[in-house]
């Protein structure tokens, strides 16, 4: 049994190194440094479930450890016992040979209590353990650092490059004021479920396979009316799709958001933005809106973890107010 061991926020070309050849991904559902040291946890790139989704997306099985005070406790040597015992309970449910145990991780992978534990340390003690050279993006390392870094910079070009996919965002749909409708762009509002900063302003997006302009942001020109928190506002460039789509693709980060001194000014603005994010031709359907997951518990034993499971043939619907 082969099992890719890492975070994998962003699911990554580096990440997609590791995992090629898979059988399982073992995880984490939240960040250690949620828990170690709040104040230094990163903004995510993805939640807990569009990261299984991306995982099974590859034909990888997903499990993930929630890290909470009994982990970060794990010695090196507790957290490859713990690793053989899942690799017990994966064999059963996926009638994969547990024996011979191997491990693909990155070359900054570290586990047990203070990182003690690395990629020697597992081969010494008798894992076959592959370590991944990093995926390189214009000369220097792929990371989900650097892409969270692109993505708040608005250098949507580079972290799709990284991503090895353009990003894309999911939100709940909700009636608008009709502001949009007044200048004559009507627009499919959008709350984000979105972890990192992106830059408030204007967007070249494609949703439900039709290309759109997009205002992410309050709306300041709107004064009173304006939203009291950022809002994905999407003017679709071509005939709608039928349903909301579940997800945005953002495209290109087009200027950032101001306040005009006129709605007459804003509207020839919005005409100039459309007009620019007609350049960008064709949409792909590349949005995935089937987010589908199942939760299930796996164990080894009878004092282990609650561990999520995600079935690659059995799904249940997820909605954007799931919570893991």
């Amino acid at each position: 049994m082969t099992v890719a061991v890492g975070f994998f926020d962003g699911v990554h070309l580096g990440h997609r190194a590791i995992l090629a050849g898979a059988d399982v991904a073992l995880t984490f559902e939240n960040h250690p440094l949620a828990f170690l040291a709040p104040e230094r946890a990163p903004r995510l790139i993805m939640s807990w479930a569009e990261k299984a989704q991306a995982i099974r997306d590859l034909g990888v099985h997903v499990t993930a450890i929630d890290f909470d005070a009994d982990v970060a406790g794990w010695s090196p040597e507790r957290f490859l016992e713990r690793l053989r015992g899942y690799a017990t309970g994966w064999s059963e449910r996926l009638t994969i040979p547990a024996e011979p145990l191997r491990i693909r991780c990155g070359a900054n992978w570290r586990f047990g209590k203070g990182g003690a534990g690395d990629a020697a340390f597992a081969r010494a003690h008798g894992i076959e353990t592959t370590v991944v050279p990093y995926a390189e993006h214009k000369g220097e390392p792929i990371s989900s650092t650097r892409i969270r870094k692109a993505l708040e910079a608005g250098e949507l070009e580079d972290a799709a490059a990284m991503l090895g996919r353009p990003f894309v965002v999911r939100g709940t749909a909700f009636a608008g004021k009709g502001l949009g409708r007044g200048l004559g762009y009507p627009t499919l509002n959008l709350r984000l479920d979105l972890g990192l900063r992106l830059p408030l302003g204007v967007y070249a997006v494609a949703a439900g396979g039709v290309r759109g302009v997009a205002n992410f942001g309050r709306a300041p020109t709107m004064g009173e009316r304006a939203w009291s928190e950022p809002v994905l506002e999407v003017h679709f460039l071509e005939p709608p799709p039928a349903e909301p789509p579940p997800c945005v693709t953002l495209r290109r980060y087009l200027r950032p958001e101001r306040r005009f001194a006129s709605l007459a000014e804003l509207q020839a603005q919005i005409a100039r933005d459309c007009e620019e994010a007609r350049r960008f031709g064709t949409a792909e359907r590349d949005e995935k809106g089937d987010l589908t997951i199942e939760k299930r518990e796996i164990s080894s034993d009878p004092t282990s973890l609650n561990l999520k499971f995600v079935s690659e043939t059995e799904n249940t619907p997820l909605s954007n107010e799931a919570k893991f």
